[in-house]
């Protein structure tokens, strides 16, 4: 049976985040900063919609000189914390649809494999349809877009999601790797960075498919075996590299807008309560116990706030789940005047469940 992996990356994660939490940023540039201690100037951008990108606008690049390219930007600080919520709430989307939770790998906050040879039997159409399942997934729960991937190994599944960003799919069979490939600068190689394109550049490669083509002994000789026979294999579309997840997930939570901003109790308890539900499920299905529980709330005036509990012992029990958090849900309304947008809940600290039931059993 051919392998078939996917390849899930979100359409500019954080300013994605913020355009949905507050309407008024549609059609705006959006640039999310990771600000010094040297003020709004200070600092580098972390991300920015397509809007600021068309701009000029980079990763990386200094607030300051992207304030300069388009000064009537929207800037915004970096509010990890609240995305890594969302993260995990996509995260779980995704683990769901992996033949297994060992078939899944998060590479970074935004992005993750999947593998789903099993799930489609091999078969490229019905992988295509499961991908674009995540994707209207994704986009029901949590209102923002991803870009898909699929191929025959994780190398050709990665650099597919970035071919029809954003909200693309594409998918390359094992026998349309060559083509994909072929005509592609050597910097496209998911693996290469600046120094290995410069020393290629030497050697007069600048191509893909001139580097497919190359000697490998040449390759080993200046790169050393190790890279010199990576770059070799991974210029003809040739990765074994298992899909397996580098560190277990040490949260699951669950966000979900409010039908309109409030301080309802009722409406507030009730959507705590479906939250919870869906968290305690996967911690059932994962077999995993926690040792806190952390609600967030988001103001009408978007501002994001964090109460947490933490216990001597792990537990997987949902009456200890709801009684913390729903006094934590408690503190909130006592403490603001502020209606709220969204709620979430997670639980965190998580291990392998040795059947606990409550914290009183210890």
């Amino acid at each position: 049976m051919e392998r078939v992996i996917i390849h899930v990356d979100m359409d500019y994660f954080y300013a994605a985040i913020e355009e949905r939490e507050d309407p008024a940023l549609k059609g705006k540039a959006v640039v999310v900063c990771m600000y010094s201690n040297r003020g709004e100037s200070g600092g580098a951008v972390s991300t920015s919609n397509y809007i600021a990108r068309d701009a000029g606008i980079r990763s990386a690049m200094p607030c300051k000189l992207a304030i300069s390219k388009k000064p009537d930007a929207v800037f915004l600080p970096v509010r990890k914390a609240f995305y890594e919520e969302v993260s995990e709430n996509v995260m779980e989307i995704l683990r769901s649809n992996a033949d297994s939770e060992e078939a899944f790998e998060k590479i970074s906050i935004d992005e993750a494999f999947l593998e789903i040879t099993e799930s489609c039997n091999g078969d490229y159409d019905i992988a295509k349809e499961i991908g674009l399942r995540i994707k209207e997934e994704v986009k029901l729960k949590e209102r923002i877009t991803c870009s898909v991937g699929i191929g025959p190994n994780k190398l050709i599944a990665k650099m597919a999601s970035s071919f029809r960003k954003p909200d693309g799919i594409t998918v390359i069979r094992q026998e349309e790797t060559e083509d994909f490939l072929k005509s592609m600068p050597v910097k496209k190689l998911w693996g290469i960075g600046k120094v290995t394109e410069d020393k290629l550049a030497e050697m007069e490669i600048t191509t893909v498919e001139e580097l497919a083509a190359f000697d490998v002994m040449e390759l080993i000789s200046v790169f050393g075996k190790k890279k010199g026979m990576w770059l070799k294999k991974a210029a003809s579309g040739q990765d074994d590299s298992p899909v397996k997840e580098r560190t277990a997930s040490d949260q699951i939570g669950r966000m979900a807008s409010l039908k309109n901003d409030s301080r309802n109790e009722n409406m507030i308890f009730s959507l705590l309560d479906e939250l919870m539900e869906d968290v305690i499920g996967k911690v059932k299905k994962r077999k995993v116990s926690f040792r806190s529980v952390t609600v967030t709330v988001i103001f009408s005036n978007f501002k994001t706030s964090t109460k947490s509990k933490t216990f001597n012992h792990a537990v997987n029990d949902r009456e200890i789940l709801d009684e913390n958090a729903v006094e934590l849900m408690k503190q909130f309304l006592e403490e603001s005047t502020i209606n709220f947008r969204r709620i979430g809940v997670r639980v965190g600290n998580l291990q392998e469940s040795t059947g606990q039931k409550s914290l009183f059993d210890f």
